[in-house]
């Protein structure tokens, strides 16, 4: 379904690249391949792996690094290019005959090739929107393990000012052998952040030893961790049920809260 931005939307999508695919929510049960008992139980792991979207690459397409140079292909009957600046084909002139005359010629490569060795930018094909006071933490997708031939640096865009293409850099771990990307996989999660959240990380405490514990610390731990262990009927998944029983009375906050 298309995303349309309105005035309560805290983010809004722009695809750039027609035809790619659309961001979607991420998934608690990561597309069923988180255990049973996690999914039943843990309900810390099912809310991080639930917060955000996952949004993947626009097209399928192979890097190869043989420890000094990377190359790109398409398909796998494609003969390898050496990379340094690609475009995704035929973008270029869909930009410009789509942008106003003072952005033509402007349109953001697809891939392109680092300094530093095995390092690549890869675009996704969209730009990103949030209302003010909202950045976008642009990460690796959480807890879902989608190769182990690269990996993704997270980075916090404000996106609140900030109106470019949503990029992401990749560090290649393998050499001499192709690394496949495929629009299927999840390549990256986007999460939402309050920008005051970590412009300000000088207001925390820290107890240093256990007689410095306040009571009500003491009165948190007894509640959490002892009182359930006496309770005859004590049943699994406590904290689970104690955080989908908040969720279920909570009040949705309006973006201008």
């Amino acid at each position: 379904m298309p995303i349309k931005q309105t005035a309560e939307s805290l983010i809004s999508f722009y695809k750039f690249i027609p035809g790619i695919r659309t961001p979607m929510p991420a998934d608690k049960a990561l597309g069923g391949s988180l255990p049973v008992r996690a999914y039943r139980y843990c309900e810390a792991i099912c809310t991080a792996s639930a917060y955000g979207w996952y949004v993947f690459t626009p097209m399928d397409f192979d890097l190869l690094w043989d420890a000094n140079d990377i190359y790109w292909r398409i398909d796998e009957e494609d003969e390898w290019t050496h990379l340094e600046s690609a475009q995704f084909p035929g973008f270029s002139d869909y930009f410009d005959s789509h942008s106003p005359d003072d952005v033509r010629g402007y349109a953001p490569p697809f891939l392109g090739a680092a300094q530093e060795p095995g390092l690549v930018q890869v675009w996704t094909g969209l730009a990103v929107r949030t209302q003010p006071g909202w950045s976008t933490l642009v990460r690796p997708p959480v807890n879902l393990s989608t190769s182990q031939s690269f990996r993704s640096f997270e980075g916090v865009i404000e996106t609140d000012s900030w109106f470019g293409p949503l990029i992401t850099a990749i560090k290649l771990q393998k050499t001499g052998e192709p690394i496949r990307f495929r629009q299927s996989i999840p390549l990256l999660q986007l999460q939402l952040m309050e920008t005051s959240l970590y412009k300000d990380t000088k207001d925390f405490e820290v107890y240093d030893l256990l007689s410095d514990l306040p009571q009500e610390r003491w009165e948190d731990y007894y509640n959490t961790i002892v009182k359930p262990t006496r309770t005859e009927t004590r049943t699994k998944g406590q904290y689970a049920k104690m955080v989908r029983k908040k969720k279920n009375h909570s009040c949705p906050v309006s973006p201008s809260a």
